[in-house]
């Protein structure tokens, strides 16, 4: 499993910087053709995080964590799929904000959520004697 933790991390990381790049250039009004790129790389990031999440749930000190970093990665393709209906017109630079803000926001749980996997269950506290 520790090895489907690290592709996993390193995979968020890497579709989360193409994603964020191919956002940038869409809001800027370029590269509109690799939308469907955009969207397919985006399931493929939602899919590391569940694979993080189902890891995180077999592990019982991770999770609460683990069903934050599910609930979460709901959110990010919900957000992405509807934001084209969501306030239309000068105001929906605030949709596409939230949407960059949401994925942020996950890529930061889903390495959070590597990290305490990759940690382990807490070792017992070692107790001096001093007699």
């Amino acid at each position: 499993m520790k090895y489907t933790v690290i592709i996993a991390r390193s995979l968020i990381s890497l579709l989360g910087l193409a994603l964020v790049v191919l956002g940038i250039l869409f809001w800027t009004g370029h590269a509109l053709s690799l939308l469907s790129l955009h969207m397919d790389l985006g399931g493929l990031f939602v899919i590391c995080l569940w694979v993080l999440a189902v890891i995180g749930f077999l592990a019982p000190a991770t999770r609460m964590f683990a069903l934050v970093v599910f609930i979460w990665s709901l959110i990010v393709p919900a957000l992405g799929v509807l934001q084209l209906q969501l306030l239309p017109g000068a105001g929906h630079w605030i949709v596409q904000a939230i949407h960059l803000l949401v994925g942020l926001v996950a890529m930061g749980l889903g390495h959070g959520l590597a990290r305490r996997i990759g940690r382990g269950p807490a070792a017992p506290a070692a107790v001096v004697d001093r007699a």
